[in-house]
């Protein structure tokens, strides 16, 4: 990115009263490379963003609390929501989509949404598979299915942490175990979802809302295991909406699977849980706190 655009609320200010208003969404707070060497030059200059512009928005908590400790007063906490609508094919049938992924009707069938980065745990996941299919638990076979594309282009280091991944399936002995989809149109990726027993999210940083495939989780209704947040999430009530366990812990996420697998009810209860909680990430909410933040700037007619 070229530093100066993060300079044009700035240069937006010195135009006067009639000015064009500015407000920045920090989908994160993840410094861009500048040049060699800039070290704090990088931090710098997004808190730089953020202090010239009108209003300032943050996605989630974490974001939201370290933006307003730079802040004279605190940004807008305005999230986002799924890119997924939950829309099932027209002739979807559960135990056929269930067959394709290697799951008959009584096995347990574990699912993973998104790229596969180094963020997402996908190690701890496998790992927590093999246990699992070494002493299987009573329900029956375990699998797993990863919905969507395997790797982003925004990242190179996405592919060599891929390699690392495929490498260690073979290493576990899970390539029977294991299917990918591939990239796969929205209603495709609904009937994934829906195929699965539980949807296993073990990201190494903790659950957060700035997750979008967390959200396509949410509000597919399915059941959520994932990992405890870096920072206290209210909305997330642990055995309600998800079930979390200690980040980069295969052992606790193996456990924790085979308690989910043996418990039907617990299962449904946090399908219903997630979908409730979705609600509040639909995207006329945030549109609409978006508008109503446009206003309070006198930006618009």
């Amino acid at each position: 990115m070229h530093p100066a655009i993060n300079f044009w609320p700035w240069r937006l200010r010195r135009m006067g009263a009639g000015r064009p208003r500015s407000v920045v969404t920090f989908h994160d707070l993840k410094v861009p490379y500048l040049f060699p060497k800039a070290g704090p030059v990088r931090r710098a200059v997004v808190n730089e963003l953020a202090r010239r512009s009108d209003a300032a928005i943050t996605t989630n908590r974490e974001d939201f609390e370290k933006l307003s400790q730079v802040l004279e007063a605190p940004p807008a906490l305005i999230p986002i929501g799924s890119n997924i609508a939950p829309v099932l094919p027209t002739d979807f049938d559960r135990d056929a989509w269930r067959s394709q992924w290697g799951a008959g009707p009584d096995d347990l069938l574990l699912c993973f949404f998104g790229f596969i980065n180094d963020r997402k745990g996908v190690d701890a996941l496998l790992h927590a598979l093999h246990v699992l299919v070494s002493d299987p638990p009573a329900t029956g076979d375990v699998s797993l299915v990863f919905i969507g594309g395997r790797t982003g282009a925004s990242d190179p280091t996405n592919v060599a942490y891929l390699a690392q991944i495929d490498a260690l399936i073979a290493d576990l002995g899970l390539q029977d175990r294991v299917r990918w989809t591939g990239y796969i149109p929205p209603e495709q990726v609904t009937g994934s979802f829906m195929s699965a027993d539980l949807c296993v999210l073990p990201y190494r940083d903790g659950v957060s809302f700035l997750h979008g495939t967390f959200h396509a989780a949410l509000v597919h209704g399915v059941p959520i295991l994932t990992t405890e947040p870096r920072a206290h999430l209210p909305e997330l009530v642990h055995g309600q909406n998800v079930f979390l366990v200690a980040p980069e812990d295969a052992a606790a996420l193996a456990a924790a699977i085979r308690h989910l697998a043996a418990d039907r009810h617990l299962r449904q209860k946090l399908g219903a849980g997630a979908r409730i909680l979705a609600e509040q990430f639909r995207w006329d909410r945030i549109a609409a706190a978006t508008l109503e933040l446009y206003g309070a700037i006198g930006a618009g007619p």
